[in-house]
């Protein structure tokens, strides 16, 4: 290993060379060096030419397959390697919470404030978490204003208070058992929403062997040093890849030079984006976006739609079904993508029994819900296609819970589609309006492909 550190110094992007050795980059990637981490010279960290914050770029052509960095798990920051690790250990039983988080946060709020931290030069490439700019951080009025419609909003509401619980319930009697480790004046309830901004955005999951998926949960969260770095996109050109040892970023295709390479976080929507790592990928980029319709908006369509008394009461009585079957639920969603309706099973189900008649619907039950009818089976997958051939009834029951879930958004999509094709108009906006937007216009416009296909 004595060559790595010459090997990272070559490394460093422009923005980072003829700085002092305080330069954050530098340091780091030194660091990575002392740690083990092997970084192919072929690539360079920059903030120049990357299309936010830090990231890697080719410095040479790379072919597809070509391993761009090396990480052993020593260099791993997580809840085992942490220099209290012992203490987590021992508590691990009143640790345990609804995120699973708990652990490697205690664990970062060690890592971050200890002046003698191993990974104070990791730590030092984020001198505020809150430049993230996560929809937590944004003024509720802002917020408000700018996703309403998006189900940001109510995703942030869930975890502020999940994330007040957890430490007024947890983290605050933890820290009252370890007063030489933990000062509540210093690890604050702000430093911790900080830090789960920072497992949000960062963080990587290993993912569960198949037979593992069924017997225990995901797998706790980790920080992933150089790997974190690497921004992300649909259509990614690499991929992080586990072993006992250690963990490889690979190129999934040939990358040019000067071209960044990009990891990809999963198939995630622009809210979801958003919402977890705070920026979305402007449209048409994010091939895995989605648009959600609530449940409980095709049960108040179908009410709408009821003319009497009698009618009302079968649409209640449908409702309270597919909630005992479990196809529906208050909170619930049915969930839009491109091509097809990625919830397919719950939303035919729901369609099929809102659009009954009471007789169907005395028949159906006195079945259980179950019938031998495989080529409806066969035929349950809602492609675009399959959507165009749904029952009138059944269009018609969507295509009023689409004009109900489009009401719930401030602006219309022309307006939106103007103001993203107006090049200056564009540029005045914030970033977090510019984010937002499109966010926003991605779910419009799933929702009005979706209003042309049930037409």
């Amino acid at each position: 290993m004595a060559s790595a550190p010459k090997r990272f110094k070559a490394a460093v992007g422009s923005g980072a060379q003829g700085k002092s050795s305080a330069d954050p980059l530098s340091g780091f990637l030194a660091w990575c060096g002392r740690a083990g981490v092997e970084l192919n010279p072929k690539v360079r960290l920059s903030r120049e030419g990357a299309v936010a914050g830090y990231g890697m770029l080719a410095a040479e052509e790379l072919e597809a397959g070509e391993v761009l960095f090396t990480i052993p798990r020593t260099a791993l920051l997580s809840q085992h390697t942490t220099s209290i690790h012992a203490l987590l250990q021992e508590a691990q039983e009143s640790l345990q919470s609804q995120s699973g988080w708990v652990p490697l946060l205690l664990a970062l709020l060690h890592e971050y404030t200890a002046s003698n931290s191993h990974w104070q030069p990791y730590f030092s490439l984020w001198q505020d978490f809150r430049s993230l700019d996560h929809p937590m951080f944004w003024p509720q009025e802002e917020r408000t204003r700018l996703l309403q419609g998006t189900g940001i909003p109510e995703a942030v509401d869930k975890d502020l208070a999940n994330i007040q619980l957890e430490y007024n319930s947890i983290i605050l009697p933890f820290m009252e058992t370890h007063p030489d480790i933990f000062d509540p004046k210093l690890h604050t309830l702000e430093l911790y929403k900080e830090l789960v901004a920072f497992v949000m955005a960062y963080s990587f999951q290993e993912p569960l062997e198949e037979e593992e998926e069924d017997e225990k949960g995901p797998n706790p969260p980790m920080m992933v040093p150089v790997a974190d770095i690497l921004n992300h996109v649909a259509n990614h050109n690499a991929n992080l890849e586990y072993s006992p040892q250690c963990l490889r970023m690979v190129t999934t295709q040939p990358v040019r030079k000067g071209q960044e390479i990009f990891n990809t976080y999963g198939q995630m929507a622009n809210w979801q984006l958003l919402h977890m790592y705070g920026f979305a990928e402007p449209y048409p980029g994010n091939s895995h976006d989605t648009a959600d319709i609530q449940m409980v908006t095709l049960r108040r369509a179908a009410l709408q739609r009821a003319k009497s008394e009698a009618q009302q009461q079968l649409v209640s009585e449908q409702w309270d079904f597919l909630c005992q079957l479990e196809m529906v639920g208050e909170e619930g969603a049915f969930v839009l993508g491109w091509d097809e309706v990625l919830t397919e099973e719950e939303l035919s189900m729901t369609l099929k029994v809102l659009c009954m008649s009471e007789e169907e619907f005395k028949e159906y039950k006195e079945q259980d819900g179950w019938e031998d009818d495989s080529e409806e089976e066969e035929n349950s997958t809602l492609s675009n296609e399959a959507l165009c051939r749904l029952k009138t009834p059944c269009k018609k029951l969507l295509y009023d819970s689409v004009l109900l879930t489009l009401e719930s958004y401030g602006a219309d999509l022309k307006a939106e589609q103007d103001l993203l094709n107006n090049k200056e108009a564009y540029e005045k906006l914030s970033r977090r309006e510019q984010q937002a937007l499109h966010v926003r216009y991605g779910q419009k416009r799933i929702l009005h492909q979706l209003l042309e296909l049930v037409q």
